[in-house]
């Protein structure tokens, strides 16, 4: 089958039933999409497909087939993303696991809310799971990469 992934078009041999996770992490070694639960509960598989936040642990490979696929290795080009930057400046993550997951579904939620309240934010975020316990870092980041005040609410 043929998908499109990180802009790249990619033919792959695999059983059109195996989840996109598995194909994106050990057939085409991107690594960056975590595996967490496998039930589509705590966020850290999240990619993009034609723009949307899905759970690549129970998305079959074959519905990203004629769509493109975004992981967090191809969110940014040349330079990092504002969600990125944001991410770094405020010094999100603790042990960085559920990260990539947690930029991806920002990520989604920046486009098509570009200036998120707290309570989109917070809706749209609350699928993802952060053992951490980083949720205000998180807000604030997704806060300062829209350019929204964040008063007070960075620590």
């Amino acid at each position: 089958m043929k998908i499109k992934i990180n802009g790249a078009d990619q033919t792959l041999d695999v059983d059109p039933e195996m989840p996109l996770l598995w194909a994106l992490r050990d057939v085409l070694g991107l690594t960056g999409t975590k595996y967490g639960c496998g039930e589509a509960l705590c966020g850290a598989c999240t990619v993009h497909l034609d723009g949307h936040a899905v759970r690549a642990c129970v998305t079959p490979v074959s519905r990203a087939e004629g769509r493109t696929t975004t992981t967090i290795e191809g969110l940014a080009g040349a330079q990092k993303h504002p969600l990125q930057q944001a991410w770094l400046d405020l010094r999100v993550p603790q042990c960085g696991f559920c990260q990539a997951g947690q930029l991806m579904t920002a990520a989604a939620l920046l486009a098509v809310k570009p200036k998120p309240t707290d309570v989109e934010i917070d809706q749209s975020m609350a699928g993802n799971i952060c053992r951490c316990g980083t949720y205000t870092r998180i807000r604030a980041a997704i806060k300062r990469a829209a350019g929204v005040s964040d008063e007070g609410n960075s620590k």
